[in-house]
């Protein structure tokens, strides 16, 4: 006899157990299938692990730069292992934190490989081989995705890595090669740079992180540059070759000239696919686009009735905090509450390497494209008393607005501690505020976040410390 629920989300990453708790809130009889370890990709092997790691490498640069502050330290050193051990405690931690809300919301938790099987029907296969059958009116899919390897050369996790094997090396890198420099591929660059790898990353497309606006790009890559790791835009890998001694790679640069080079360790982080093999989705008609991710309605609603999708499965942004929050839609659908539609472009993006990026909104170039008529503003970090008190100088700001209605369309970072800063710029766009608001707003002394008030006041020629 099937087990019944009112609610089944398959998979516990950030969307699907913020799915099951809001779920089980509202009054529905909820379970949540995860086939590895609650808290999924992100909270186990994503996100918060690599934000230790990170963490790390910050303590660890400035420790290198302590006579900057005024202070002495000898015989500095990292030991990558003891770092790793730590990120792997800061995941088990929240991994049990997880366990625990699932109790403390009631919350039936299937361990096990999920399949549909039918309208409201999913089979859980646990790691012993025994089948649960489940049955519920609404099912959610939140089984988020998996790095995409490279056509010719798939990680093996000795020589060639995807994210998840640069968290837990066997080795330091000697000579990194990191492909691709979106959020990933950057991240993880600059940690093994700050630890003293030699790194090159290669990009494709004509400027690394190239989501973001591209004054944020050119300046990063002048930090990173400054900080000795050599980047290569506009490039491609002609030909890589991994072996037991490390990798050969030949790279085009922008020039068209090819050179081959030989590094000790490789990341691919080129792009994500969806985990959407084996669940029965062909079966059932649901619709996906021509990358493999399922096509969802303004509630995270298929095609077919009663089924649900959320997160990487579905339409970029492919971000941990966007898939939290269409998990409280899709539950607050399901319970028939009518909630509102998530707009994209109030969605904030965050990349913790060194210097930190964050931004919300469109780029400059992208409002032009859409037929804006712009205001921008930029004030640079050294304008601030506060990021000069802390020996953190480099960065900047930028803010662009409708020069029309004064709406604010974007705000882009680049500095330290920004991806805490755009969270000011995020309840603006949700709360659609004007200049004028945002200018009669009283920012706290001495604070970074003076400095988003000055790029605003910029964009109209009244910055004021500058």
């Amino acid at each position: 006899m099937p087990e019944s629920y009112d609610v089944i989300v398959l998979g516990s990453g950030p969307g699907g157990y913020v799915a099951a708790i809001r779920a089980s809130q509202l009054g529905l009889k909820t379970a949540i299938v995860e086939r590895e370890l609650l808290g999924g990709i992100c909270l186990n092997w994503g996100c918060i692990p690599t934000k230790a790691l990170l963490r790390s490498a910050e303590i660890f640069h400035y420790m290198q730069h302590a006579k900057d502050y005024g202070l002495a330290a000898e015989k500095i050193s990292a030991d990558l292992d003891a770092v790793v051990k730590r990120s792997r405690g800061v995941a088990k931690q929240l991994n049990a934190g997880v366990t625990h809300l699932m109790k403390k919301n009631k919350i039936a938790v299937h361990m096990g490989t999920g399949k549909l099987t039918g309208k409201g029907k999913l089979s859980v296969t646990g790691a012993d081989g025994k089948t649960t059958e489940l049955t519920a009116k609404n099912i959610i899919l939140a089984t988020g995705a998996r790095a995409r390897d490279l056509p010719n050369l798939p990680a093996d996790g000795k020589r060639v890595w995807t994210y998840r094997h640069a968290m837990t090396p066997a080795e330091m890198p000697g000579k990194l090669l990191v492909i691709g420099s979106g959020a990933i591929g950057i991240e993880f660059a600059s940690f093994y740079n700050d630890m003293g790898a030699d790194v090159t990353v290669v990009e494709m497309m004509d400027r690394i992180v190239p989501v973001e606006d591209a004054d944020v790009s050119a300046f990063l890559e002048k930090s990173l540059t400054k900080q000795g790791m050599k980047i290569k835009t506009s490039a491609k890998i002609d030909k890589i070759e991994a072996g037991s001694g490390g990798v050969k790679a030949t790279i085009t640069g922008k020039d068209g000239k090819a050179e081959t080079s030989e590094f000790s360790h490789v990341i691919v982080a080129i792009g994500i696919v969806p985990n959407t093999e084996d669940l029965g989705l062909k079966e059932l008609g649901v619709e996906v686009n021509d990358r493999g991710f399922l096509i969802t309605g303004p509630d995270c609603k298929t095609n077919v009735d009663g089924l649900y999708a959320i997160g990487d499965i579905t339409a970029p942004p492919w971000l941990a905090h966007k898939a939290s929050h269409e998990g409280v839609i899709a539950a607050e659908a399901i319970a028939g509450n009518h909630p509102h539609a998530m707009d994209p472009k109030n969605i904030p993006g965050c990349t913790y390497c060194h210097p930190q990026i964050a931004s919300v909104g469109l780029t400059e170039a992208k409002a032009k494209e859409a037929g804006y008529q712009v205001k921008v503003g930029n004030f640079p970090f050294i304008g601030n008393g506060k990021a000069i008190a802390l020996g953190e100088a480099e960065g900047f700001i930028k803010t662009v607005f409708d020069a029309k209605t004064g709406e604010l369309l974007g705000a882009h970072m680049i500095g330290a501690e920004v991806t805490e800063l755009i969270q000011g710029y995020t309840i603006g766009k949700t709360l659609e505020t004007t200049e004028a608001e945002l200018m009669e707003t009283v920012f706290p002394h001495p604070t970074l976040s003076e400095m988003m008030h000055e790029s605003v006041l910029g964009a109209y020629g009244k910055a004021l410390h500058i």
